[in-house]
């Protein structure tokens, strides 16, 4: 079965490539037509990240959100910290 890490959380998705092409890109087209009732725009990135199991361009793409946000969080953590020392001392 192959598995998604997305942050602290991880999705289980089914082993069969074809059904997993299918799911994420229900989604994706499901989240474009998200306008309409029960479908919404949150069902695009969650396609994305099903897709990017199998579609190594996606792949790349997820890749470098979780690289960027990983970067813009630790600087404020680090700056926290400094100003933290500088205040204490």
């Amino acid at each position: 079965m192959a598995r998604i890490r997305f942050g602290d959380r991880h999705i289980d998705l089914p082993r069969s490539r074809l059904v997993r092409m299918a799911i994420g890109v229900g989604l994706v087209v499901g989240g474009i037509l998200g306008f309409l009732p029960i479908l919404g725009f949150w069902m695009i990135p969650l396609g994305l990240i099903v897709l990017s199991v199998d579609l190594p361009i996606v792949r790349r793409w997820r890749r470098r959100l979780d690289l960027w946000w990983e970067r813009r969080r630790r600087p404020e953590t680090a700056a926290t910290r400094r100003a933290e020392d500088n205040s204490a001392g």
